[in-house]
């Protein structure tokens, strides 16, 4: 088993990634020849499928530690594979490309409660990460080998299991006289540090704190569920933004941790949104958008000065996910690193909604190839380790 996949020098390999803001499905087809800091990353196609508002109400329904029942988690894990494998066969099609000729499909998964932090069970301190969609259907549906849950290694190493990207953004945006600050804005913002001229153990990475979580759940909350995200910033450039509110924010334990670190979106999730709109009071909704759209800014802000800029210099600021197309969150990060130049992943032919379903395809190519892909530096890992649990599909059956 195997043999056939694994003697391959060049793999087209589909990524899968829905992130924690539960907007839908990326899904990439990648190239991928040779392996490590070596690996050369072509991009084929990409796309993104939204689920439907049922679906995606139901996704966040079963976020967090109250969330999911048991039956909802294996019945919403069966039918994000039924989804997964449906976005490969859209994307294959989609690109002409025969759903046979797709060597490995890297799947993250939804997130439904990641607990970086150790807690004491009887003998033991533990942490954990959920991410459902079932790789069986998906390896069934499709026939291709399936490589998931990219986290449990890392936890089970003393690792935080995030963040997942620096290996991949190491590759992609290394430079020798440059150094670079790579920020993704999902529903929770991280950032991987690069110092020019440098090996993979000296980057820095950790999540920041809210990316676009709080200001997604703000618009739903004031639109009764009728809008899901602040397009094109207009709510918060519409508002001004409260100083008050936003020092008690600010004041939230997790900024005052150091790295290695990284959060679950419940932390930043519905319960707190709740204990925003008490304390804005009377406030207009847009100004509670600005407030926390400054929110985000101010805490990116804060961690790379803290984190970042007192181990090196930086010339480089480099966007991607979906805050990257936000202009208040743009202008702002561009205001508080005006000696910085701000630009989108997509100017480095890497478009900034396909980069993590690339990134899963990338782990998934590196597991295939017996490479460890994590980075102790950023994780907190005790030692590197292979990323990923295989599902084997009917193209890992080796002829007699």
């Amino acid at each position: 088993m195997f043999q056939g996949l694994s003697a391959k020098k060049e793999r087209l390999v589909a990524g899968l990634m829905s992130g924690t803001s539960g907007d839908g499905i990326d899904v990439v087809l990648v190239k991928i020849r040779e392996q490590g800091t070596a690996a050369e990353i072509q991009l084929v196609a990409y796309d993104t499928l939204k689920f439907s508002a049922p679906v995606r109400q139901r996704i966040l329904n079963a976020q967090g530690a109250e969330g999911a029942t048991a039956r909802e988690m294996i019945l919403l894990s069966s039918y994000l594979g039924e989804l997964y494998a449906h976005a490969v066969g859209h994307l294959c099609k989609k690109a002409s490309v025969g759903i046979q000729d797709v060597d490995l499909i890297g799947c993250h998964g939804q997130t439904l409660y990641h607990h970086p932090r150790p807690e004491k069970l009887p003998g033991f301190s533990v942490t954990g990460s959920i991410q459902i969609g079932n790789p069986a259907v998906l390896a069934e549906r499709t026939g291709i080998t399936v490589v998931s849950d990219f986290r449990s290694r890392d936890m089970a190493a003393g690792g935080q299991g995030a963040p997942l990207a620096p290996y991949l953004d190491y590759i992609l945006f290394n430079h020798r006289a440059r150094g670079r600050i790579i920020l993704n804005v999902g529903g929770i913002a991280n950032l991987t540090a690069i110092p020019a001229d440098s090996p993979p153990e000296a980057i820095v990475a950790f999540d920041t704190g809210p990316g676009n979580s709080l200001m997604d759940l703000a618009v739903s909350h004031f639109t009764q569920g009728k809008g899901t995200f602040d397009q094109d910033g207009a709510w918060a450039r519409a508002g001004k933004f409260s100083f008050p509110l936003l020092e008690r924010l600010l004041a939230h334990p997790y900024f005052k941790l150091p790295p290695p670190k990284s959060l679950d979106r419940e932390e930043f999730g519905n319960p707190y949104l709740v204990k925003i709109i008490e304390w804005a009071g009377a406030m207009a909704p847009a100004d509670v958008l600005a407030t926390l759209a400054q929110f985000t800014v101010q805490t990116v802000a804060a961690g790379i000065m803290e984190h970042v800029m007192q181990k090196g210099r930086y010339e480089e600021l480099i966007l991607s996910g979906g805050g990257a197309h936000n202009p208040v969150l743009v202008e702002g990060l561009k205001a508080a690193f005006p000696r910085m130049s701000v630009v989108l992943g997509d100017a480095y032919n890497m478009p900034s909604r396909a980069k993590e379903a690339v990134l899963m395809a990338f782990l998934a190519n590196e597991t295939m190839n017996g490479r460890c892909a994590n980075v102790p530096s950023a994780t907190g890992a005790r030692n590197p380790v292979l990323l990923g649990s295989i599902t084997p599909g009917a193209n890992a059956i080796d002829p007699p």
